[in-house]
């Protein structure tokens, strides 16, 4: 008989259909035996009361995969609003191990049970609250890629395998690679710039790493990244524009497609601004505001500090009804040598923060080669380098201006849901204490 998805079963009602899935929940009651199925698209609700069908399942635990047929009965006390009646079960694959946490529980994300959590992941990602997460963050991802494809931006995908960095520093992962040493990608930077002079538009989701010796609640060591670069921009504020309405558009279409499941985790309600146009401050009004009212003087900082990206997060959502806020004009010792640097003694390089949490780089990039050189240069980088060769190609024979963002989608899906830990919004989160599952 042809398999009946659970979220189909309340439609045939009085019909015979055949479920198959995994022993969700057993309620051995004597005269009456109840067990829960679940399959991808749900629970269903099966009485069994024949005593030879309930032999079948003697000693078998959670997670023993079955096919059961039966008969429909509407109920809207059942999962679903039916149950089945008059079963036959086929036990596919026995379980009669008892696993060692209830699925069918809460499953706790307290900061002392993460650790539990994330040990225990194979299993308590059979939980459905805990499934949420990982439909949501798949929506996340869906919506974004819809949105620039609609903007005639090409995906791209690029190595993560690569020569030893070029601009050197500690916080890449090395390993041998037949006698060489290579390196894991901490950003697809280098190839999404001189891929817009190809494309003009591209972009990638993908995975970065990052040899950070940080355990924070806003620390991987193996993110998942959205990379957008686009050429032929008239200014800084047109790629900040397309990073912002992109980001609104995606929260605005999971909060009301998940709307249930962003509710059954309590998410805060989201708050964007009315005319869609986000508030802006730059790094020196930041810390101005921030030092009247903390009376903590960060005045001399080049970049804001955590507790910073919380209070001008807070002081947004409080003045300008908006859960998300830009901290523009960084000073020109903060920038990079492929930023655009500015006349003023800033360089053209913006963070976008959500609820308090930086989620976004945007920057316009140098495009013109002569400047590049000098700017590599002045950065102490040596421009004859066999790993800028291919990258300064694209310079010398043609890139128009071009900008874009590195975008956090792990940390986006934290704050959606409203979870304090990253780590939370990953499925097999990687940090400096964690290789496994």
């Amino acid at each position: 008989m042809t398999r009946t998805l659970v979220r189909d079963v309340a439609s045939k009602a009085d019909q015979t259909v055949t479920v198959q899935g995994w022993l969700h929940k057993k309620r051995l009651l004597g005269g009456l035996n109840f067990i829960t199925l679940r399959d991808r698209s749900g629970l269903v609700q099966t009485l069994v009361d024949n005593k030879d069908e309930l032999e079948k399942l003697r000693g078998l635990q959670i997670g023993t995969v079955l096919s059961i047929t039966g008969t429909v009965i509407a109920d809207e006390r059942a999962p679903g609003g039916a149950e089945l009646h008059d079963v036959t079960v086929t036990v596919e694959v026995p379980v009669t191990e008892e696993p060692p946490i209830e699925i069918d529980k809460p499953i706790s994300h307290k900061s002392e049970n993460l650790d539990s959590l994330f040990e225990f992941r194979v299993l308590n990602i059979r939980n459905l609250q805990e499934q949420k997460i990982f439909k949501i963050r798949a929506s996340l991802t869906r919506y974004i890629r819809e949105f620039l494809n609609e903007r005639e931006f090409v995906e791209i995908d690029t190595p993560k395998l690569l020569a030893e960095p070029t601009e050197g520093g500690a916080e890449v992962f090395k390993l041998d690679y037949f006698g060489k040493t290579a390196t894991l990608a901490q950003s697809p930077q280098f190839f999404k710039q001189i891929m817009v002079g190809a494309f003009e538009r591209v972009y990638e989701i993908g995975h970065s790493y990052r040899a950070e010796p940080s355990s924070t609640t806003r620390h991987l060591t193996e993110l998942t990244m959205l990379d957008i670069e686009m050429g032929f921009v008239e200014s800084h504020q047109e790629v900040m524009d397309l990073v912002g309405d992109m980001t609104q558009s995606v929260l605005k279409r999971v909060y009301k497609e998940h709307a249930d499941d962003l509710k059954s985790f309590n998410a805060p309600a989201l708050l964007l601004p009315e005319d869609g146009v986000i508030p802006q401050f730059t790094i020196a009004e930041i810390h101005d505001l921030y030092t009247k009212a903390t009376k903590t003087d960060t005045t001399d900082e080049k970049d804001l500090i955590p507790d910073e990206e919380r209070w001008i997060a807070e002081y947004a959502r409080k003045n300008h009804g908006s859960d998300l806020v830009y901290a523009t004009s960084f000073p020109s010792e903060a920038g990079k040598f492929y930023h655009k640097f500015k006349d003023d003694g800033t360089v053209a390089w913006s963070d976008l923060l959500f609820r308090g949490l930086e989620i976004s780089t945007v920057p316009l990039r140098e495009n013109n080669y002569e400047k590049m050189i000098e700017q590599m240069k002045r950065a102490g980088l040596d421009v004859t380098h066999e790993g800028f060769k291919y990258y300064l190609q694209a310079f010398k024979y043609g890139l128009p201006q071009h900008g874009g963002c590195g975008f956090g989608i792990d940390r986006l899906v934290q704050k959606t849901i409203g979870f304090g830990n990253v780590k939370e919004a990953v499925l097999f989160p990687r940090d400096i204490n964690r290789l496994t599952p």
